[in-house]
């Protein structure tokens, strides 16, 4: 029985690369999962016409399809967060390579004297396949791929995506020691968000009521602004810090007040982009360079009336980025 199975398997999935193969891109919703969310390029050569038409450099995926666990768990967590997801499609030529497949993928990998059956490996090459950054293999987290894409940004001269950025900044931020949370009293949470969420550091802010007072939560990661600089940034509009206690309430209906009043409440946006987006609209400032290409074009579309809105839970940026792309 398992080696029928073992033959059907590899059966299947020699149709599927035959067909991917023939496919100029991967669909995203019909793929391994070794492959994420990621639409990618299948011809080498396909990848370096582009890129040299376009002034991008190559994103080389060399992966084991299908892969081991570690293969698919690069798949399942690292190539999944959208905005990293779109930064890869938008600012780089993302071409996939199957290291455990003969012909074109076989000549490919003997070009960059890769090995065969191995874990996933990230080279990020110009059009000419001259490495810009170092080799990324070993390494399976998002940390090493986002690193890796910002340097190869660098070393290409390539301006530095805002959106991307603050995608960096969240996934630095996540699971990090250095994430602290102060609340400040006000006059009015509407400004305190406005003016504490434009702050260098500050990942999210919330609006709450406690001692009778309208407060906000300020989430910040202290490498970037400590404590001392928070303070002085909240007391140049006379906010007063506050020690919280049992009375805190979250004021659901005044979070992000400037966005909520804006097509902006329509779009899937992280926490960070929510806090900057509320911040720059309440500073009547234009919020648009925080926006991924996607994210503008779907701001866009509202703005014209080509498409209705209908609000999104913010909660859980993946599942509501799915539903916008009606996945």
């Amino acid at each position: 029985m398992k080696s029928i199975f073992s033959g059907l398997w590899v059966l299947f999935m020699g149709l599927f690369l035959t067909n991917s193969q023939a496919q100029e891109r991967t669909s995203p919703s019909d793929q391994p999962d070794e492959l994420g969310k990621v639409s990618w390029y299948r011809d080498y050569e396909t990848a370096k016409k582009l890129a040299t038409e376009q002034q991008k450099a190559i994103l080389v995926f060399f992966q084991e399809v299908p892969g081991c666990a570690t293969s698919t768990g690069y798949g399942t967590t690292v190539l999944q967060h959208p905005l990293l997801v779109e930064a890869i499609e938008e600012e780089f030529i993302p071409l996939v390579i199957f290291n455990n497949q003969d012909e074109k993928d076989k000549e490919v990998l003997t070009l960059f004297k890769e090995p065969s059956w191995n874990n996933p490996v990230v080279r990020i090459v110009d059009p000419e396949g001259k490495d810009l950054v170092k080799r990324v293999a070993g390494d399976y987290t998002v940390r090493g791929l986002y690193t890796a894409m910002k340097n190869a940004l660098n070393a290409s001269n390539k301006v530095f995506p805002e959106y991307f950025k603050l995608a960096i900044e969240e996934l630095e931020a996540a699971g990090s020691s250095s994430i602290k949370e102060k609340h400040f009293k006000m006059y009015c949470f509407w400004s305190g968000e406005t003016h504490l969420g434009k702050a260098r550091g500050v990942l999210k802010t919330e609006p709450g009521f406690m001692g009778g007072y309208e407060v906000v939560k300020v989430v910040y990661d202290e490498n970037k602004i400590s404590e001392k600089e928070l303070n002085a940034h909240a007391q140049s509009a006379r906010f007063e810090g506050i020690a919280k206690d049992k009375s805190y309430r979250i004021a659901t209906k005044d979070n992000k007040y400037n966005l909520q009043h804006t097509n902006y409440k329509y779009l899937p946006l992280t926490a960070l982009q929510q806090t900057k987006i509320n911040s720059a609209l309440g500073n009547r400032r234009a919020a648009e360079e925080y926006l991924s290409p996607k994210q503008l074009v779907w701001l866009q579309q509202l703005n014209s009336g080509a498409t209705k809105g209908k609000a999104l839970s913010q909660e859980n940026f993946k599942l509501a980025w799915e539903i916008k792309l009606g996945r």
